[in-house]
């Protein structure tokens, strides 16, 4: 364990599994529709998709936005896109891939912009939800662990772009940004 993890919320072994489970899920859930565009938001979901994509068993394209709404360990509430889709999604189901949902406005502004742009569908797969800390009506509809407000870093979360390269998710001491 890194010496400034306090504690392992969730193993790799429990996320390849729950990846495996959501892999399988997504794959019964699209078999009869437009198969979608999977919406990774850039830096933190990308370990997350790269896990997930290897259990779907269906053919999928991938795309990538980036979005910044945190400054340290606290959202801020003003999303701000920095890069945008590279195709049109115009009558395209997507699904956003999202490394955790916590207050809800970021995902909630992504999913509203992209169904603006004329998305047919816009669903959400995310690692971790955070309830707690919801400050938006905005529910995921494919989640992997549920957990307390504690700030998580590892397999895609970071604090100040550093810890995004840990295999699990854990907790940061608090000595480390307080």
């Amino acid at each position: 364990m890194h010496p400034q993890i306090k504690k392992i919320l969730v193993s790799h072994e429990e996320i390849v599994n729950k990846c495996e489970e959501l892999g399988k899920e997504l794959a019964k859930d699209y078999e009869n529709e437009d198969k979608p565009l999977l919406v990774a938001l850039l830096k933190g979901s990308i370990p997350f998709l790269s896990e997930l994509i290897k259990h779907i068993d269906m053919d999928i394209k991938i795309d990538f936005m980036d979005v910044s709404s945190y400054e340290g360990t606290e959202s801020v509430g003003d999303i701000k896109i920095i890069k945008d889709l590279d195709t049109s999604i115009k009558g395209v189901n997507i699904l956003l891939v999202e490394d955790i949902v916590d207050t809800g406005q970021t995902i909630k502004t992504v999913k509203q912009t992209l169904l603006n742009k004329g998305a047919k569908s816009v669903k959400i797969v995310t690692l971790l939800d955070k309830p707690s800390r919801r400050v938006v009506d905005i529910k995921a509809d494919y989640i992997g662990f549920e957990i307390e407000n504690e700030f998580a870093v590892g397999f895609g979360l970071d604090y100040n772009q550093l810890y995004r390269n840990l295999p699990y998710v854990g907790v940061l001491k608090d000595e480390c940004y307080k």
